[in-house]
């Protein structure tokens, strides 16, 4: 077990300060950021070339060294010797808070197993934002993040999010938040939903409505920027429901997944194989043998 008391008068050493940068709009930076950032002896940014301008607008002159997904390893190891020699460095990601969806957990990871300080700092965040302009509920939420980028991997992480009660949390990219929007149909139903784009940027755009709705409206309008998606947590009636099927044969319990929830049928078979704890092959022959 190891005590950090961040702000003790007699602490000596290297200190890593996590420093949330502006998701869009320049002025959300805090005056304590700007005080860490040109006061650390090195800045270990995401991409320097973008912490470079944020540096050159506030007109902070402090060494930019590169931390990043690909060079992580090699990377941190070098940032570990230097807090080890008593440097105070500041790590920053390209917009938003360091370590959530972007580089810094295995650096963080590594101060605490060396008792090196880790002091965060407030500030932007996605989704945070997203969620408490969405409409819906913010008492309890899930951050996912982003989703797996194949379809197989994708449809079985919203399978095991089809029960959670709690609004949900996505990151994603303009290029497969259209296909994302399939499956969440496919998978979860059409609930309620909304869709944040280039938050706090001039373009900043709220789309609210069902699943469906919002892939309507996808179909005729180009999006750019990442997308945040907030969706409805499930109902009261959807949890405590396990046995729907109760009263379904085998076929028609495959034949809900196929023509409600347009699942390929070799997918309905695997779903209605687990929901009832059956072989698959039982399933697919009351299926297809009907």
């Amino acid at each position: 077990m190891w005590i950090q008391q961040s702000f003790q008068s007699n602490q000596t050493g290297g200190v890593l300060y996590l420093v949330p940068t502006p998701i869009g709009n320049l002025e959300d930076i805090t005056v304590r950021t700007l005080n860490i950032l040109k006061s650390a002896d090195m800045i270990a940014a995401e991409d320097t070339r973008q912490t470079m301008k944020l540096c050159n607008h506030f007109e902070i002159h402090v060494r930019l060294v590169s931390y990043h997904e690909h060079n992580k390893k090699a990377s941190g190891e070098k940032l570990l010797e230097e807090l080890r020699k008593g440097s105070q460095i500041a790590l920053v990601t390209d917009a938003g808070t360091p370590a959530i969806s972007d580089p810094g957990y295995e650096l963080v990871v590594q101060c605490i197993s060396h008792n090196i300080p880790v002091i965060p700092l407030p500030g932007a965040n996605a989704a945070i934002t997203g969620l408490i302009a969405s409409g819906l509920p913010t008492d309890h939420f899930l951050f996912y993040g982003f989703l797996p980028r194949q379809n197989k991997e994708k449809r079985k992480a919203l399978q095991d999010l089809e029960k959670n009660p709690y609004s949900m949390i996505f990151y994603e990219s303009p290029h497969r938040v259209k296909d994302t929007l399939d499956m969440v149909l496919k998978v979860l139903g059409n609930r309620k939903m909304a869709l944040a784009r280039e938050l706090t940027k001039k373009f900043e755009t709220f789309v609210r409505g069902s699943v469906e709705e919002l892939k309507d409206w996808l179909d005729d309008e180009p999006i750019k920027g990442e997308c945040c998606l907030i969706i409805e947590g499930a109902s009261e009636s959807s949890q405590s429901d396990e046995n729907w099927w109760a009263d379904l044969t085998i076929a028609e319990h495959v034949d809900h997944y196929v023509k409600v929830k347009h699942e390929p049928s070799k997918e309905a078979i695997k779903l209605v194989a687990k929901e009832r704890q059956l072989p698959k092959r039982e399933v697919y022959q009351a299926y297809h043998i009907k």
